[in-house]
């Protein structure tokens, strides 16, 4: 789970799980084993317990104000999202790792109307978010581009999509570990399936990376929305720690490889 405004425990994976601690409010461990900011002045960053849970130790800072350089910036980059009354006739299934940072991406993107965070390519029907964070319903956490393909084809989405997360790690995108994080495409048809993997094969044969992409093809499923506070939540939360720390660098590095896909400011 992700650390919103307030401190919280995140995901799951099936040989281990990360908490967040932060300040000395206690977060405590499947076994019962309690933590605080106290807990881990020895190792500031991290410790590892019998118990093979990752302890991430969030100092204050973390989730102090930004500076107002940062401030400025987070505003810009939060203001620059206008929401769209185009018309969109195509959707694309992405998953990426953390659903806040692809949403977030997308939404800034010409072309693209709604994006929805949500779960999708696993067993359970209807599932929630601490279902989906066990990594035991096979579900990715993934978001659903709604586009019109007059304005942004297939293709560049995938563009920014490979170039805003690391497809070389299947099941993590930093921190966050586990198959509900992995890498993959969600085709909607036989043509999206052959671009994906059209673009794939170059990029592995140009070495754009340095290690193979490992991104999964998927037939889409049923996709399920997420609950409503995952919506927009780097709009309606640009301070929040995880926000600061994952979210705003990926919107960064959009805007600064893709502005000239980028939708104009509300101020514009």
């Amino acid at each position: 789970m992700k650390t919103g405004p307030a401190p919280a425990t995140r995901g799951d994976t099936p040989t281990g799980r990360k908490l967040y601690v932060a300040f000395d409010l206690p977060v405590r461990s499947p076994l019962g084993e309690t933590f605080t900011m106290a807990t881990l002045r020895k190792h500031p960053i991290t410790t590892l317990t019998t118990a093979g849970l990752l302890i991430v130790g969030l100092t204050a800072s973390y989730f102090s104000s930004p500076t107002p350089a940062e401030a400025a910036e987070n505003n810009a980059e939060v203001s620059s999202v206008s929401d769209s009354d185009s018309k969109t006739d195509a959707v694309a299934t992405l998953a990426g790792g953390c659903f806040w940072c692809t949403e977030a991406v997308f939404e800034r993107m010409e072309g693209v109307g709604d994006v929805v965070s949500g779960y999708i390519g696993g067993q359970m029907p209807n599932p929630d978010y601490k279902s989906v964070t066990t990594g035991m319903t096979g579900h990715a956490e993934a978001v659903e581009i709604h586009y019109d393909s007059d304005k942004v084809s297939f293709e560049e989405l995938l563009e920014v999509f490979f170039k805003t997360h690391d497809p070389t790690t299947l099941n993590r995108q930093g921190a966050d570990i586990g198959t509900q994080y992995r890498s993959s495409i969600f085709f909607q048809d036989e043509e999206q399936k052959q671009a994906a993997a059209e673009i794939i094969r170059k990029l592995n044969e140009g070495n754009y990376f340095r290690d193979p992409v490992v991104t999964k093809l998927e037939p889409a499923t049923q996709f399920y929305p997420a609950e409503e506070y995952h919506q927009d939540y780097f709009r309606k939360n640009p301070r929040a720690g995880y926000c600061r720390a994952v979210v705003a660098k990926k919107v960064r590095k959009f805007n600064q490889l893709f502005g000239d896909k980028a939708k104009k400011s509300n101020d514009d």
